[in-house]
């Protein structure tokens, strides 16, 4: 990792140039939402071996979902004000008549107390249950001008998850938002697909708890890796318990893959720890700018 001494940015050319530019852009303070991860791991009270100072982009999981109710309309427009999330997080399924809704459980148990599912419920009944709190994709989709990860929730029904897919990503496409926009799943036949139907979206493999994540061994790391290979995702999305095995997700990581960390609140972090990891079709240049505005924000603050 490159250690920032003031002899060596003047000493540089190219940092230099760099300097100038961003500082007649930006100024020298860092955005809300960019963390190192070593404040990460601090925040989620992780030791790690070594000091990690890699930007990292927080994003807001299910949207603001600590301050308002998840996935919810009150949610995702506070995250899209706030600058401490640089993008949104959400999650979408169809309900019985096929209208496409913001929600993760594939039942409103948890969140209204009621035992029937998303899916074999009309979306009138669905706002009846929720009080207003179950939206609909199309009536929020316009009002995020933020970044997006959406996740597609499969409830098993490899054909239903495809169409969703296939649906979603038309619309992105309409209102031209696909390079605005990230795809994840938990299905790996549903992360597949989509590489093979839609190869110039970006997409993203979600595991919650592996054997990795508390037996940090490199066989058991390297498998990650290599079951998002099998399905060519751009992204890993873990939750932030895997954070322990940091050391060897990045020892181990390829450079053409991003890690990515959840937990459930609103917790959601891109991890940069090179300029290939620079999701939503940012260029290298982007990348190396955004990577030295943070770099000279913490010295200088430091």
């Amino acid at each position: 990792m490159y250690i920032c001494r003031r002899s060596q940015i003047i000493s540089s050319p190219m940092v230099f140039i760099a300097i100038i530019l961003l500082m007649g852009t930006s100024g020298c303070s860092s955005s809300p939402h960019q963390l190192s991860l070593n404040e990460i791991l601090s925040r989620h009270d992780i030791d790690s071996v070594k000091s990690y100072t890699y930007r990292c982009t927080a994003g807001a999981h299910r949207g603001a979902s600590v301050d308002h109710r998840e996935n919810t309309m009150a949610a995702l427009i506070n995250a899209n004000r706030l600058s401490k999330y640089g993008f949104i997080e959400f999650d979408v399924q169809y309900s019985a008549d096929k209208i496409i809704v913001i929600y993760h459980d594939q039942r409103m148990l948890r969140q209204f107390g009621s035992i029937r599912s998303v899916g074999e419920t009309n979306y009138a009944r669905l706002k009846e249950i929720s009080e207003g709190e179950i939206i609909a994709y199309a009536d929020v989709i316009d009002r995020l001008g933020k970044k997006l990860n959406i996740e597609i929730k499969s409830q098993g029904d490899e054909a239903e998850d495809r169409h969703l897919a296939d649906e979603i990503i038309a619309d992105l496409k309409a209102r031209k938002r696909l390079d605005d926009v990230l795809i994840s799943s938990i299905s790996k036949d549903l992360v597949r697909y989509i590489n093979d139907r839609h190869p110039t979206v970006e997409t993203g493999q979600i595991f919650w708890v592996t054997p990795s994540t508390y037996l940090p061994f490199d066989t058991l790391t390297q498998k990650l890796y290599e079951t998002i290979d099998t399905v060519q995702a751009d992204y890993l999305m873990l939750h932030v318990a895997n954070l322990r095995n940091i050391d060897d997700l990045l020892k181990l990581k390829p450079s053409d893959r991003t890690l990515v960390f959840w937990d459930f609140d609103d917790n959601i972090y891109i991890l940069h720890a090179d300029l290939a990891d620079r999701l939503w079709g940012d260029s290298f240049l982007k990348a190396f700018f955004r990577s030295w505005h943070f770099k000279l924000a913490r010295f200088f603050r430091d």
